[in-house]
């Protein structure tokens, strides 16, 4: 590899910061010696230890070689088997602060130059995608549309709020009706003249399910929007828990859900005319 200029020190601290939690102390006298470096820091925490050497380095060789060098030792791909959702956070964690210098480490173990990013702004979109963030994870199409940038932003109060406008919106999209909240759900999931329904509604078991899902839907609307809409703020602490899950039930947490065009062939869910809604 040719010379590489040397990081900023604040690059460095960031770095620094990152790397100290993708591996014990142990692990980083290890990789510090694979990469022929040498800590004379005389200090113990881990992320102060690598930016005494890492500063070192750069005044000496003035290049950023040997910090790379680091990262492909400690952060090799080998060494998270098993632990594929670790390594990545940290890759993309790493992939910010080195974008500012146009460089991205990828999933192979390897270096790659990309343009330099200029905002902050800039070099996290850049390493953050939906499928990279919520890797595991299935979330509905439908949800994506109304709240990714939210979601992207770790803003989940307003990504909440959003998905729950675009419930309301993709229903008005199924049925024509221009309505909202709990006017739109009667009007829609009515018994007698249902727009859209779950289920055939050929037994009375169907019927009730089908009630019971309006029900959930007002409490989506009831519960969750008009919640938001009093600017009450709360902080989520936890994983939204957001997946594709066809069931009913799901939905009052904005997960996908299954439903049927009423007049469309309304058959037993999952059937070819079934459509999908958020």
């Amino acid at each position: 590899m040719s010379a590489v200029p040397c990081f900023s020190e604040e690059q460095i601290e960031a770095l620094a910061h990152v790397l100290g939690e993708c591996g014990t102390g142990s692990d980083i006298s290890r990789a510090l010696e694979n990469c022929g470096l040498v800590d004379n820091s005389g200090l113990s925490t881990k992320w102060r230890r690598l930016e005494w050497v890492f500063l070192e380095s750069q005044r000496q060789y003035q290049c950023a070689n040997n910090v790379l060098n680091f990262i492909r030792s400690l952060l090799i791909p080998v060494r998270f088997a098993g632990q594929s959702d670790a390594f990545e956070m940290h890759r993309q964690e790493l992939n910010v602060i080195l974008a500012f210098s146009g460089l991205e480490y990828g999933p192979d173990g390897n270096f790659r130059q990309r343009e330099v990013a200029k905002t902050l702004d800039e070099a996290e979109r850049r390493v953050k995608t939906i499928q990279a963030k919520f890797r595991g994870r299935r979330i509905h199409l439908e949800v994506l549309k109304y709240c990714r940038a939210e979601l992207l932003q770790d803003n989940y109060f307003h990504a909440v709020f959003e998905a729950t406008k675009g419930l309301a919106q993709r229903i008005r999209d199924m049925s024509g009706i221009q309505a909202d909240g709990v006017a739109l759900v009667d009007r829609v999931f009515s018994i007698d003249r249902p727009l859209l329904v779950i289920n055939s509604l050929r037994t009375e078991t169907e019927k009730s399910e089908h009630k019971g899902f309006a029900m959930l839907l007002k409490g989506c609307f009831g519960a969750v929007r008009h919640f938001c809409t009093g600017n009450w703020m709360i902080a989520f602490q936890q994983d939204w828990g957001i997946r594709n899950d066809p069931r009913p039930q799901a939905l009052p947490r904005v997960q996908g859900f299954r439903g049927t065009v009423a007049g469309e062939g309304a058959g037993a869910l999952g059937s070819a005319k079934t459509s999908e809604c958020c």
